[in-house]
């Protein structure tokens, strides 16, 4: 196999590199940038680059451009702190989902918005009794005349405070399996009966949000594909979340830091370093796999379980690297903090263990 990167690929890294550089010099360095590092002009630097939606299909305004360059400009943003999350999960989610199941009214209402980095979007996913467990949630839609009635409570709905439009995933109909039933439903933010709440968690962050639909009314035409279809749609989205770079260079910041102050004199730390290295470099191949759909369907839980894992010890390596220091509220405090979050976000590891085994090896449940 040929794991060189062409002149073009080698390029666009560089001006990748160049632009997240930028991007920490004026806005600051974010740890965990794709999900605590909020800019909307940065958003819309990158919509002006065309660096949101790059390999969206171009009749549809994307670029049109191959999964892998995509790929390279997000770990370099990502790996640099450089704040992306405005953008992030319309790019990565959102704009794929409307363009697969969206109607031509909904692609042309709220696709430009996304590749302009003009509009944010969250997602009503979780809920307090339904985190992995998404055929459980109980958020509801009832329809009444040309109207969606909304009621029901999210939570963990990243930056839901600051979104203009929440991806929701509740619950049309109760009959038949658990799993049935479940609709995609585009709300405005800005929608009366819709109310976000801010969480400050322990690194000081605030962008965990629950959000609260209490009568909240949309029109009917917002439902998004089929109706009670949205399982294995919403299925399909997580694929698009769980093998990215994302799951694997959140906290590469932090990893070349502690190289900075290591002491490889030590023969256990450098075994340490290269044992890391050497996993981030497995991560990367597997993330690389899903980019190139060479990995097989359902396995973007197995890359997750592994990268999401791998950043967690990198914390670990981390804190030890640092000593006492660790200890005081600094740069990377809130990294360090924010580390337990990465196998959980998601899914959990267990759920990921649990769909590799059912799914992709066919292991009795």
């Amino acid at each position: 196999m040929d794991f060189e990167w062409t002149p073009e690929q080698l390029s666009l890294r560089d001006e990748a590199k160049e632009v997240a550089k930028q991007a920490v010099a004026t806005y600051g360095r974010h740890n965990d940038s794709w999900m605590n590092g909020y800019s909307r002009e940065f958003s819309r630097e990158l919509g002006a680059r065309g660096w949101i939606g790059m390999t969206w299909p171009t009749e549809f305004g994307g670029g049109g451009r191959e999964p892998i360059d995509r790929l390279i400009v997000g770990e370099e943003l990502i790996s640099a702190g450089a704040p992306i999350a405005a953008s992030w999960f319309g790019d990565r989610q959102m704009g794929p989902a409307l363009i697969q199941y969206g109607t031509v009214q909904q692609q042309r209402d709220f696709l430009p918005g996304i590749l302009s980095g003009d509009t944010t979007w969250c997602i009503g996913m979780s809920e307090p009794n339904a985190g992995s467990d998404l055929a459980s949630l109980a958020t509801s839609a009832v329809l009444d005349g040309d109207e969606w009635v909304i009621n029901g409570q999210k939570i963990w709905t990243s930056f839901g405070a600051h979104a203009d439009y929440c991806y929701l995933i509740c619950r049309t109909s109760s009959d038949g399996p658990p799993h049935a039933g479940i609709s995609e439903i585009i709300v405005p933010m800005s929608t009366p009966g819709v109310e976000a709440r801010q969480i400050t968690d322990m690194t000081t962050n605030r962008h965990f949000c629950e959000v609260f639909y209490t009568d909240a009314r949309v029109p009917k035409d917002n439902l998004v594909g089929s109706l009670g279809g949205a399982f294995k749609q919403t299925m399909r989205q997580l694929e698009h979340e769980r093998g990215g770079i994302d799951r694997l260079v959140s906290n590469y910041a932090l990893f070349l830091y502690a190289l900075s102050i290591a002491d490889t004199s030590n023969p256990k730390i450098r075994q340490e370093i290269a044992a890391l290295e050497s996993t981030y470099r497995i991560g990367r191949i597997l993330v690389l796999r899903e980019v190139l759909k060479q990995a097989p369907a359902g396995f973007s839980a197995a890359t997750k379980c592994f990268c999401t894992e791998h950043e967690q010890r990198v914390s670990d390596f981390v804190a030890r690297i640092m000593g006492a220091n660790a200890m005081l509220w600094n740069d990377f405090t809130p990294s360090l903090l924010y580390a337990p979050g990465y196998t959980i976000m998601g899914g959990t590891s267990n759920v990921m263990r649990n769909i590799l085994g059912e799914r992709v090896l066919g292991l009795a449940k």
